[in-house]
């Protein structure tokens, strides 16, 4: 249920969704771990990790060296980032700039996870929500 407030953000049960835009095109992302705040009534929810919960899902498409953007139609949008690409037994960070990741130059296919956080802008290492979000791609 969506319920509209005062202060022109809409208040969610959970974190919101996100979609990854490759070119034209945009996909959707996978909702994993999260904490999330609403209305003083915190929930937790633990899930496998990324190449777990996205098993039997078919990989996006893309070109070695594609921009992937991060789209989330909320407010107020997370202030802190940080992507993690897995391939095979590799587990690395990804830099993320102006909400994209550029696509591996290699073929093969790479899982994701698309972390953020809602940090409170007054009080000091208090976070109002995190969430991360998974996909898997596949570099032709």
């Amino acid at each position: 249920m969506l319920v509209g407030c005062s202060s022109q953000h809409t208040v969610l049960n959970k974190p919101p969704n996100v979609l990854i835009e490759i070119g034209k095109e945009t996909y959707e992302t996978k909702l994993g771990t999260y904490c999330w705040n609403n209305e003083n009534n915190g929930v937790c929810v633990d899930t496998v990790g990324p190449i777990e919960l996205l098993k039997g899902t078919e990989p996006i498409h893309v070109k070695s060296g594609d921009q992937i953007k991060f789209v989330m139609n909320y407010e107020p949008k997370p202030n802190e980032f940080s992507v993690t690409q897995m391939n095979n037994s590799e587990q690395i960070e990804i830099s993320i700039k102006d909400n994209q990741i550029t696509a591996p130059t290699e073929k093969g296919t790479y899982y994701y996870s698309y972390s953020v956080w809602w940090m409170d802008d007054h009080l000091e290492n208090v976070s109002n929500g995190d969430a991360f979000y998974a996909f898997v791609i596949q570099v032709k």
